[in-house]
């Protein structure tokens, strides 16, 4: 049986990202390359296709993780019959190369233990062929190699590496992989316990760089540590979660591959950077941005590679059973070829952030914005797939109007309030239509609520970033309606769906987890609508659905109490941190910030 999605933690160097799960096995790691399949482990949970497992080889009685302090250093604590040993995971951040780096420390008594490697590359349908080299065991297949180093012997056994070995009160056994292309030499060794000291220190220096001072600082900074690990240095893009068809319904098809960066995280991505006073990864951020969205206007994506790649096809693979037997099991995502309006507006939300926070202007980005305006002028009254990607037909999605309101009020303000150069009072105008529109055909007055299209009397919680665009106040009582008509219909024990699904509407069977990002929409929106006391109580529900280590999936099911989705999920970590921010601020500034179009997160 797979471990429950919340059982794994994450560990990463900024290039690379693994998840080790609670019984001391690493079941999927991901690198770069991600089209390729450089990869040891095929899904969660099924180790025939890849596993690397360092355990008690008895009964273990008692499990204790956690993160060393400001880091992204995993230790888990295994108590048995014999004593208690520690694990410490990490990957050494370095520009060239990839390791992974685990070290057993005895604590008390002596515990025997195993360690197993199995490793199957592209996702889990090609064996190497393993040979001992040296004092390392090399596994190559195509265009990968890994280079397993420890301190203990170890040998074959029915196609897996395998080493069993006692530890004692005070020693110390390591063991580090490393990747690398298969037609180069592989780099040198690493010292396990230099690397692992030089980890601590290097994620301990960045946290201490966090400014939010506010409450839920640890929770703050945990979630930020994840965010950076999910960001590829060298490009500066941030992926969406490390882990592809990790299922958003147990069992089901909802199974979407996330391991790429999405234009309409950039808002939320460079509002949690700023508000903890992490400028250089804010700039790095708005950089691959401007990189991705250059070219045509109706070239614009939904979602690119982590260095901006374009071509994204989506593909099944048929010889993996899925997580818990959710299949099929995707790579690539085909939403990269739909056409989702609000991310022009959300590129130019996120730049007008950018200048609001004082970065340092980029020259070619008005230059940019300005024909994504243009497109935008001729398409806005188009239908759309909308915010969440909808495989049905397309429609008039409210929210997807709603951020091409967004564009042109940026574009307005870039105007009025940086001296930039551009048709205003035909934005202006613009703005004004749209906003017309949407009141006129995305509301229900009926019921005093938005809906999510204007084809529909259905709610959507994408509603709820309405009163955080800035498209109308907190004070109005449509803002107050709308938040009131999701709490009727798509709250389940106090969380919020987003949309109640249909295979009519999503071309899909219907069921799926709460999905976590909205539920902190709405504690923001019940702050900024005065019910601040409910605000924080939900606030604090969700910081308790995190796992041991601090991590959040995209979705919760409530009936299990397990995480669904792809984990752990950059949009709700980025949603916990903003969400934090608002929450700490008085709601008469919230306010204001949210009316002048800025978010109401941005110190």
């Amino acid at each position: 049986m797979p471990l429950p999605i919340e059982d794994y933690a994450l560990i990463g160097d900024c290039h690379a990202a693994a998840l080790v799960g609670r019984d001391g096995s690493i079941d999927w790691a991901c690198l770069p390359r991600f089209d390729s399949g450089a990869c040891f482990a095929a899904l969660l949970g099924d180790p025939g296709h890849g596993r690397w497992l360092i355990a008690p080889s008895g009964e273990t009685r008692a499990v204790q993780r956690r993160y060393l302090d400001g880091t992204l250093v995993l230790e888990t604590t295994f108590e048995t019959a014999g004593g208690a040993v520690r694990l410490l995971d990490c990957m050494p951040p370095a520009r060239d190369r990839r390791d992974i780096v685990r070290v057993v420390e005895g604590v008390r008594g002596t515990v025997a233990m195993r360690m197993e490697l199995v490793i199957r590359f592209d996702y889990g349908s090609v064996v190497p062929w393993v040979r001992r080299v040296g004092d390392a065991v090399l596994a190559t297949a195509g265009p990968d190699s890994l280079e397993l180093r420890a301190t203990v012997p170890t040998h074959g056994e029915n196609m897996t590496t395998v080493a069993a070995f006692d530890v004692a009160a005070g020693e110390r056994v390591s063991f580090t992989l490393n990747h690398h292309p298969s037609h180069e030499k592989g780099p040198p060794p690493i010292d396990a316990e230099t690397a692992l000291a030089a980890t601590e220190r290097d994620w301990r220096q960045w946290s201490r760089h966090c400014t939010f001072d506010g409450p839920w600082r640890d929770a703050v900074v945990r979630s930020l540590l994840t965010l950076k690990a999910l960001t590829y240095a060298p490009s500066g893009g941030i992926i969406a979660a490390p882990t592809t068809s990790l299922p958003e319904q147990a069992g089901g098809v909802r199974n979407w591959d996330y391991r790429y960066c999405w234009l309409r995280d950039a808002t939320f991505t460079l509002n949690a950077l700023l508000l903890a006073g992490y400028k250089d990864e804010a700039i790095a951020w708005r950089e691959w941005l401007l990189r991705a969205a250059a070219g045509r206007p109706e070239d614009l994506q939904v979602l690119y590679g982590i260095t901006g790649e374009r071509r994204l096809d989506e593909r099944e693979l048929d010889w993996l059973p899925g997580y818990q037997g959710a299949a099929p099991v995707r790579v690539g995502n085909a939403a990269v070829d739909q056409l989702q309006l609000d991310v022009y507006g959300e590129v130019m939300d996120t730049l007008h952030l950018a200048r609001c926070a004082g970065l340092d202007p980029e020259s070619s980005a008005w230059r940019i914005q300005c024909a994504l305006l243009s497109f935008l002028e001729s398409n806005w009254q188009e239908p759309d797939e909308g915010i969440w990607e909808i495989r049905g037909p397309r429609r008039h999605f409210t929210h997807s109007k709603v951020m091409a309101w967004v564009a042109f009020d940026r574009a307005v303000k870039a105007v009025e309030r940086f001296g930039l150069d551009g048709p205003v009072e035909r934005w202006r105008k613009l703005r004004d239509e749209i906003h017309a529109e949407v009141c006129e055909s995305g509301f229900d007055a009926e019921r005093n609520t938005f809906v999510q299209s204007y084809e529909t009397k259905c709610l959507d919680a994408s509603l709820l970033l309405i009163v955080l665009v800035g498209f109308l106040p907190a004070e109005d009582e449509r803002v107050r309606g709308t938040v009131e008509a999701i709490e009727r219909e798509l709250v389940v024990d106090g969380l919020v769906q987003r949309y109640a699904t249909t295979a009519a509407l999503d071309g899909l069977p219907p069921g799926e987890g709460v999905f976590l990002p909205c539920s902190f929409w709405l504690a923001d929106n019940l702050h900024l609508i005065g019910r601040e006391q409910e605000a924080r109580a939900l606030f604090e529900r969700l910081l308790e659905l995190r796992n041991d280590v601090g991590l959040l999936a995209e979705e919760y099911d409530p009936r299990s109490g397990h995480m669904l989705g792809n984990f752990p999920q950059a949009l709700t970590h980025m949603a916990l941190v903003n969400t934090a921010r608002l929450l700490s601020l008085p709601v008469a500034d919230a306010k204001t910030k949210a009316r002048q179009g800025e978010r109401p997160a941005v110190a």
